[in-house]
Parts: structure tokens; C-alpha cells; sequence
């Protein structure tokens, strides 16, 4: 079971895991520049998820997922259910949206894997390319990078504070069956398969722990070391751009950058 085989310490879990993406936007407060183009990400997700699934929250637990995550970005209930509507054809709502994932490299080597949902895939794979190349990088093919990403399902633990909080997430994550556990920025990151988040969650939540977030997740197997500032600013910058596109859902990455670089980066 990875870490949680072997870790007994919780110094042992504290480690630059995923790509820290998403610990960076959380730390300096990275987000969407308007909360429409939030809205707008969201419920894309919404009438995507549904379209596959259904509309059932008790059968779609991706569904179910980017609907509590759009209630946290506190979104209307009628803008949520007209995504729905938009997913499964319901009445005269009817969408074009496809999901497209696109895979590139940044500066220093480093894997760039975007999901995107568009209805003009011509225009957002233009739209990639460029922001790629003026960002250092390059859009690849398919398979390119891919391959670097495992699917994965990650939930989000406070961490109370208290030095042994971190051996009872540890534990508790080892007890529900997770597969692996980090802890960065006051919280716990439980990594687990999708098929077993809600099934995980709900014991994390039964050993009294106060579950944050969850999400569906993109883990690189291998990082790329950015330790030089300028090269990390350009990586760091890519990100952003990449983010702020319209049609982008989520971007996942390979890099572990020192906390310290980081600080430099963005102070």
C-alpha cells in the first residue's frame, strides 16, 4: 500500500507528492479571477459528468462530487440543475460540450496533463498550443505524457493542531484502506482509487475526522526537481496561464518545487 505500508512517524508522510499545484493556489490564494468564470467551469464539469452518468447523485458519485464542489463556490441551485438539464437533454436545454484532455510539456522537462471541455475543440486546441509555446513549453500528443498520470481519487483532512494529528489521519487513512497519505499547508491528503472514495470518505468521517474536499485526481508517478528560481517562475507561470483558459477544467503537472523557491516565486 505505498507509503502507508512502511510510514510510522508522521515526519515520514510529510513529502512533495503530487505536482503541489493545487497547495500552492490554496496557500496564495490562486483561484479564478471571476467568480462567473468559476461558474461557468463548474457547471461545463456538471453537464459533462451528467451526460455520462445520469443525473442520479445516489448512482453518479461524479456527478455528486462536482455538485458539492460548485455548492462550495456557492452557485445557484438553478444554475447547477440547468447543467443537469444541459447533460441529459432534459426540456430544451441541450449541450455540445465535449471533454478533451491535452497533453504537453513546460519548462525543465515538466509533464502538463489538462482536461478541457469545450464545444469548439478547433479553437481551444489553437488556444493550448499557444499558451504553450509562449510559456516555454509544447503541446504534445496523446499517450505523450499521459502515461506519467495515474487516475486517482484524493480527500482532504483539517488537521487539528495537535503534533499526533497526523499519526491519526495515518492511521485512520491506513484503517479505511487508502493508498497513500501527505500532509502539506495544515492538511491531510488521502490518496485512494476512485471506485473508493465515498467508501474511504465515510470511515474518515466515522473516525471523527473533518473531511474538507474530495476530489477526482490526476497523480504523477515521477517529479521533476525545479530548483532554480527563473525556471520555476516560467513553470509556475505556464500553470497559471493554463488555468485562467476558459474551457480548462483541471492541470495537473510533475514538477516539486522547494517550498523555499516557492516563497520567492510569489512573494
Amino acid at each position: 500500500m505505498g507509503t502507508l505500508a512502511f510510514c510510522v512517524d508522521h515526519k515520514e508522510v510529510i513529502m512533495s507528492g503530487h505536482s503541489k499545484w493545487s497547495t500552492i493556489k490554496r496557500q496564495k490564494g490562486i483561484t479564478d479571477a471571476k467568480r462567473g468564470a468559476a461558474f461557468t467551469k463548474a457547471a461545463n464539469a456538471i453537464t459533462i459528468a451528467a451526460r455520462e452518468g445520469g443525473e442520479s447523485t445516489e448512482t453518479n458519485f461524479k456527478l455528486r462530487l462536482l455538485i458539492e464542489a460548485a455548492r462550495k463556490l456557492n452557485m445557484p441551485k438553478d444554475n447547477i440543475q440547468r447543467a443537469i438539464n444541459r447533460g441529459v437533454g432534459k426540456g430544451s436545454e441541450r449541450s455540445s460540450l465535449e471533454e478533451i484532455t491535452y497533453e504537453g510539456f513546460g519548462p525543465s522537462g515538466v509533464a502538463i496533463l489538462v482536461l478541457a471541455v469545450t464545444d469548439n475543440k478547433q479553437r481551444t486546441t489553437q488556444t493550448m498550443r499557444s499558451v504553450f509555446d509562449r510559456g516555454g513549453g509544447s503541446l504534445g500528443g496523446p499517450g505523450s505524457v499521459s502515461y506519467i498520470f495515474d487516475s486517482s481519487a484524493v480527500i482532504d483532512v483539517k488537521l487539528e493542531d495537535t503534533a499526533a494529528y497526523p499519526d491519526r489521519i495515518l492511521v485512520a487513512a491506513a484503517d479505511a484502506g487508502a493508498d497513500d497519505v501527505e500532509v502539506d499547508d495544515g492538511i491531510g491528503v488521502v490518496y485512494c482509487k476512485p471506485q473508493e472514495l465515498e467508501k474511504i470518505k465515510k470511515d474518515l468521517e466515522n473516525s471523527h475526522l473533518k473531511i474538507v474536499g474530495s476530489e477526482l485526481t490526476r497523480k504523477p508517478k515521477s517529479l521533476v526537481r525545479v530548483e532554480d528560481l527563473e525556471k520555476a517562475k516560467k513553470v509556475l507561470n505556464l500553470m497559471r496561464q493554463l488555468e485562467d483558459l476558459e474551457d480548462v477544467q483541471k492541470v495537473y503537472a510533475n514538477f516539486d518545487i522547494p517550498e523555499e523557491i516557492i516563497q520567492r516565486e510569489t512573494a
